[in-house]
C-alpha cells in the first residue's frame, strides 16, 4: 500500500454553537489541513497521484472557506464548524475525485492551532 499526503493552509472565522466557553464566541484560526491518500498501484510514471493534482483539489475547497465566517457557509450553516466536522467535510468532498483514480482518502487531519488537531478516517475499503 502506498500513501501520499498534501498539506494546505487557510484562515477562517467560526463560532461553536452549543459550546459553553470561549469558543462559543466568534473567533478565527489559521487552519492547516492534511489529506492522506492511499492505493495499491502506482501509475506509469511511478506516482500514486501527482501532488499537484491533489493540491489542486484541496485548493478548490479551501478557496470556498478561506477568509470567510464558516458558520455562514454550507454545510456549516447547520453543522457546527468544529475541526472534526471540517476534517470530515474535506474527506467527503475529495473522496469522489480520488476514487475515480482508483484511490481512497485514507485520512484528513485539520489543525486549529500548532498543538490542536482532529483527524477523520472514513470506513471505506481499500481500492
Amino acid at each position: 500500500m502506498f500513501e501520499i499526503s498534501v498539506e494546505y493552509t487557510f484562515a477562517a472565522g467560526h463560532a461553536l454553537r452549543g459550546y459553553k466557553g470561549k469558543c462559543e464566541n466568534v473567533h478565527g484560526h489559521n487552519y492547516k489541513v492534511q489529506v492522506m491518500v492511499d492505493g495499491e498501484q502506482l501509475n506509469s510514471t511511478g506516482l500514486l497521484m501527482d501532488f499537484v493534482d491533489l493540491r489542486g483539489a484541496i485548493k478548490g475547497l479551501v478557496e470556498r472557506l478561506d477568509h470567510h465566517f464558516l458558520n455562514d457557509l454550507k454545510p456549516f450553516d447547520e453543522l457546527n464548524p468544529s475541526a472534526e466536522n471540517l476534517a470530515k467535510y474535506f474527506c467527503d468532498e475529495l473522496a469522489p475525485q480520488v476514487r475515480e483514480r482508483g484511490l481512497r482518502v485514507q485520512a484528513v487531519k485539520v489543525w486549529e492551532t500548532d498543538t490542536t488537531s482532529a483527524t477523520y478516517r472514513p470506513n471505506t475499503p481499500a481500492p
